[in-house]
């Protein structure tokens, strides 16, 4: 892979925050013309240093106002059952995050539901039906002080 330039890096931080962002736009930002500055677009693609394009939702106006952080401890942790949770774990809609963890948990599990009722659903019928899940650790968040999709670069 080649290594980031200033200018990928810049454009990258401005894709970041507006990935609607054309390359004409861009290049204007970057007093360059719009030529280059697809084509480089198109090399971060293809490298994979640009993986996709999202929308980001208001989880408000979606009615997933609440957000759990669940902490996740296996009974057993052998290779077999970390994957066969961790493949599971990709078919649970209401999970947005997962993330493998050292230390004392295991898994950490980001969720957005409608209401603590429905979490409490969630809990019941899907993430309780996953074998070797020992112990499920619910925190519930009160106020989201910064979130972000960008990377640091």
């Amino acid at each position: 892979m080649e290594q980031l330039d200033q200018t990928d890096i810049t454009i990258l931080r401005i894709l970041q925050k507006d990935s609607k962002k054309t390359a004409k736009e861009i290049a204007a930002i970057l007093n360059l013309t719009p030529s280059p500055v697809y084509e480089r677009v198109r090399r971060l693609e293809k490298q994979g240093v640009i993986k996709k394009y999202v929308a980001i939702l208001d989880k408000r106006q979606i009615d997933r106002s609440i957000t759990v952080i669940c902490q996740v401890s296996m009974r057993y942790h052998n290779e077999a059952f970390i994957e066969k949770f961790e493949a599971q774990v990709q078919h649970l809609e209401e999970v947005q995050e997962c993330y493998h963890l050292a230390g004392q948990v295991d898994f950490i599990l980001k969720i957005h539901t409608k209401s603590l009722e429905e979490y409490h659903d969630f809990v019941k019928t899907k993430l309780s039906k996953i074998e070797n899940i020992g112990v499920l650790n619910s925190t519930f968040v009160l106020k989201e002080i910064k979130q972000s999709s960008e990377y640091y670069i």
